[in-house]
């Protein structure tokens, strides 16, 4: 029989008296009006941060769109252009580590709120761009902050906290959020700013900011211990289990011995290579590249749309799958497949080929998300993921601004992206070698601690 004073060591228990409260196997939560829903709280946290992720992704995604209207009014090069999207992919990739030391300290819901303001603060005087150092500043360093600090550092943060059971699903389901992010603004901005101009679709993203983070300021908590709750699924866990499960959530590792083991530099470098072969080329260049090849720009759209369903679909599944499997294989195959679709996309000059590239590459696109928080909560500890996964995703960004410039580049110089495309697929097959150098987990999880 355990006593009162074990009992109340079971992360975010508060003991009470048994008619106070409900029982989860030798701890006695206190109940609340959160506790009185039908369901738990924390799936209105799933929704309200999945809508904050998609507008920030919307963003994010949308510099796509402005290259060739830019091109046009104002005369500036590509290259130019790429210069400042690979300026705000840098900042986002800083903005990682920024916001995730924010949310280990304030908590996410202060930084979600705080990143979208940021946003809104850069768009806003895009409407009255009229010179190159202005889109370095507003879109490359204030828009990229505050996108970097409403990425995927926070949704991997705000699953670990509200969630012991189907952790990784709630990441993939939180990665999907770019996705969708992509599916839900990115061909609209693409119709409004060929039929309007590109002003419009700026505006369309900023009343997207401002309608969305409405709900954040609404509904947003930072912990289920906020509304007098355990993370869900910590009612099904034995106070073994749950004891088991606090020492990992506890666990935490400095950045500066994190940055002194081989696994960090591993998964940064594997996660550098992620970003140079998606965001920043892809996400950048796919656009221009498919419409000087001859394809039309609501054409290229709805391929750009059936890539964001497929990356919906590919990353639930890879959170599905990266709960079940080894982690490191996963990591191994989608990079490799990734490589694989990049090679075939210089020679794409059909619409029905790149439609076809569109659902490869779509199904893995922000399938490494999943597994890439996995590896690194389980060898630096969930209490330390906010800011070691933030300096990991900060590399993912550094190399999707290599490739943002480095394709704005080739394409000035060479004529074509098929130089920096094949570049890409060499470093996807190096990232699958990279993936499996890791070492395996040192003990194999139960199934209770494998869903935790």
């Amino acid at each position: 029989m355990k006593t009162r004073e074990e009992r109340s060591t079971i992360p975010g228990a508060e003991v009470e008296s048994q008619r106070d409260g409900i029982g989860i196997e030798g701890a006695i939560v206190k109940t609340s009006w959160a506790a009185k829903l039908p369901f738990h709280y924390g799936w209105i946290i799933v929704v309200v941060t999945f809508l904050a992720l998609l507008s920030t992704a919307g963003v994010r995604n949308a510099a796509a769109v402005f290259i060739k209207p830019f091109e046009a009014e104002f005369g500036w090069d590509r290259g130019s252009i790429s210069l400042a999207i690979a300026v705000s992919l840098f900042a986002f990739g800083f903005g990682g580590p920024l916001g995730g030391g924010l949310i280990d300290r304030f908590g996410p819901r202060r930084v979600l709120i705080g990143g979208m303001a940021l946003i809104a603060l850069g768009l806003g005087p895009l409407l009255w761009l009229n010179s190159l150092w202005q889109l370095h500043i507003l879109w490359g360093i204030i828009v990229g902050i505050g996108t970097g600090a409403t990425a995927n550092v926070l949704g991997a943060s705000v699953a670990s906290r509200w969630f012991q059971a189907h952790r990784g699903v709630i990441l993939g389901l939180f990665s999907a959020a770019s996705a969708a992010g992509q599916l839900a603004f990115l061909p609209a901005m693409i119709t409004l700013a060929s039929a309007a101009g590109w002003r419009w679709a700026i505006g369309l993203l900023l009343i997207g900011i401002g309608v969305l983070i409405i709900p954040v300021l609404l509904f947003m908590r930072d912990r289920p211990q906020d509304v007098g709750l355990l993370p869900v699924g910590a009612e099904k866990l034995s106070v073994q289990a749950a004891a088991v499960t606090q020492a990992e959530d506890s666990r935490s590792t400095k950045i500066g011995d994190a940055i002194r083991t081989r696994e960090f530099w591993i998964l940064a470098s594997s996660f550098f290579i992620c970003g140079y072969t998606t965001n920043g080329l892809i996400g950048t260049h796919l656009l221009p590249h498919a419409v000087e090849h001859g394809f039309s720009e609501v054409t290229t759209a709805g391929a750009i749309g059936l890539m964001g369903i497929m990356n919906i679909f590919g990353t639930l599944a890879s959170g599905w799958l990266s709960d079940r499997y080894d982690n490191r294989k996963l990591l191994a195959f989608y990079y490799g497949f990734r490589a694989l679709s990049l090679l075939a996309l210089p020679f794409i000059l059909e619409a029905s080929w790149l439609f076809l590239f569109a659902i490869v590459y779509g199904l893995d696109w922000i399938a490494t998300v999943p597994p890439t928080v996995n590896l690194t909560a389980q060898r630096f500890g969930r209490a330390s993921l906010g800011t070691i996964f933030g300096w990991i995703f900060c590399a993912h960004m550094i190399g999707a601004g290599v490739a943002a410039y480095a394709g704005g580049l080739f394409r000035t110089y060479l004529g074509d992206y098929h130089v920096v495309f094949i570049s890409a697929a060499v470093t996807g097959f190096i990232a699958a070698g990279l993936s499996m150098s890791l070492k395996p987990p040192k003990r194999k999880l139960t199934p209770t601690a494998a869903n935790a």
